[in-house]
């Protein structure tokens, strides 16, 4: 019986090959973009925000979820992750190119869209989205596409191979993100159609991921020594650091999500400000009431928490709102992140579903109550939380079942490819850094 190659070759062929094989159809779609004819011109002023704004959502991925999760991990590990974020970024760049952008963004399904634009075809310098050029709308959802996967791996920081990592979260982007995305924000898509309000992505980014990482932190098992030994950040300004520049980023993110320099990214904008504001200080005072002193990891993870909640509601709350917004979801991810995690037992390394999970539930429901006219939201004059709260809870559930079985099977495929999904116990004593990339973050 002939030898298998080994996953060790296999992987990186196959990015090779995903790498290639645009080229092999670089002459036909030449010959088509040449028959594109102009027909309107981009406005210059929205152009000009959105590129920016795509710029500000790469950062909050390299190097702000980099840094900000580099840093809560202990020393050994901190390497991996920056590593798996950057091989991230690559890889969903380009799966987003080769079929990810079609299959958001077309066809008349409620679930997923067609291979109609796959390779990017059509998309040259004179198409449009809107009055933005269709290049400048790629570039700034693949930058959704890159940070969502990437959320993830805070979930099983430090047990996971670095091979396992690449497998699941392609096959999970293609299974779970691809479709939510459609779902919510197609003009035929199931939650499109239902009237779900998810300004930038409380389904689409951070209740998806969130719940693909709790699963994938059962499923690969608990951290050794977890609950018997200290597991401290090794680098807690890294982790600020990191914060700071996911809080600066997220303007991209949500007022980029706007689509225009207008009123909608500047109420997003200020939104956005004030909720992550509130959530700061609630978790601050939270931890000052019940430890007496409040954290430099605590009030990063309060900003987080607010920035994950108001993502959903910037787009259709007004400012009180989104105050309330951020200091509900401050009060519940912490309840999650200290007290749901150690009574249920899971090792969530770095608080993915605590905090990514909780907050972007809490938003895409609270979403229902703030936009209502009366609470200062841009709901329509016959506005009814009652009827908005459900269609924003069905959206929620079918979120949370659809990247449940997604994972699962993602992580299946995985562990069958790779014959197990964690890392030798010999290489997690020593740590992912050298083991998985022959490198370490500190030298003595």
């Amino acid at each position: 019986m002939p030898t298998l190659p080994s996953a060790r070759r296999i992987i990186p062929l196959a990015l090779l090959g995903l790498f290639l094989s645009p080229l092999a159809q670089a002459q036909e779609m030449a010959a088509e973009v040449a028959t594109e004819v102009a027909v309107a011109a981009p406005d210059a002023g929205n152009t000009s925000w959105m590129i920016v704004a795509s710029v500000l959502v790469l950062l909050m991925t390299l190097p702000g979820l980099a840094m900000f999760y580099g840093g809560l991990v202990r020393a050994k590990n901190a390497l991996s992750i920056f590593v798996q974020c950057f091989a991230i970024a690559g890889v969903m760049s380009l799966l987003w190119v080769a079929f990810g952008y079609s299959l958001a963004t077309t066809g008349d399904g409620p679930i997923i869209g067609d291979f109609s634009k796959m390779f990017l075809k059509g998309v040259t310098s004179s198409s449009l989205v809107g009055d933005i050029p269709e290049s400048v709308f790629v570039m700034f959802q693949m930058t959704f596409a890159i940070i969502t996967p990437a959320l993830i791996i805070g979930a099983f920081a430090e047990r996971m191979k670095f091979s396992a990592v690449l497998i699941f979260t392609t096959i999970w982007f293609v299974l779970s993100y691809l479709p939510i995305w459609h779902m919510a924000w197609q003009s035929n898509g199931l939650f499109f159609k239902w009237g779900v309000l998810d300004f930038a992505g409380g389904t689409v980014v951070h209740i998806n991921a969130a719940v693909a990482g709790l699963v994938g932190c059962i499923v690969v098992g608990k951290r050794k020594g977890f609950g018997q030994t200290a597991m401290h950040p090794h680098q807690v300004p890294f982790a600020v650091i990191g914060a700071a520049l996911l809080w600066v980023g997220w303007f991209g993110f949500n007022a980029g999500s706007a689509l225009a320099a207008n009123g909608s990214a500047g109420m997003a904008m200020l939104s956005t400000q004030i909720a992550t504001a509130a959530a700061v200080i609630v978790w601050m005072a939270i931890e000052w009431i019940v430890s007496g002193k409040p954290t430099a990891v605590g009030v990063a993870t309060g900003a987080v928490a607010g920035l994950v909640a108001i993502t959903p509601a910037c787009g259709s709350c007004g400012p009180m709102g989104a105050m309330a917004i951020g200091a509900a979801s401050s009060i519940l991810c912490y309840l999650c992140a200290t007290k749901l995690k150690s009574k249920l037992g899971y090792d969530d390394s770095l608080d993915v579903f605590g905090v990514h999970g909780i907050g972007g539930i809490t938003g895409a429901l609270l979403t229902a109550v703030f936009a209502a006219p009366f609470l200062g939201g841009q709901g329509a004059a016959d506005f009814s939380i009652g009827s908005q709260f459900m269609i924003q809870l069905s959206s929620v559930g079918v979120t949370i079942i659809w990247s449940l079985v997604a994972s699962g099977i993602a992580l299946g495929v995985a562990r069958l490819v790779l014959g197990g999904l964690r890392v030798e116990e010999k290489v997690e004593i020593e740590g992912l850094d050298y083991a998985e990339h022959g490198e370490t973050a500190y030298t003595s």
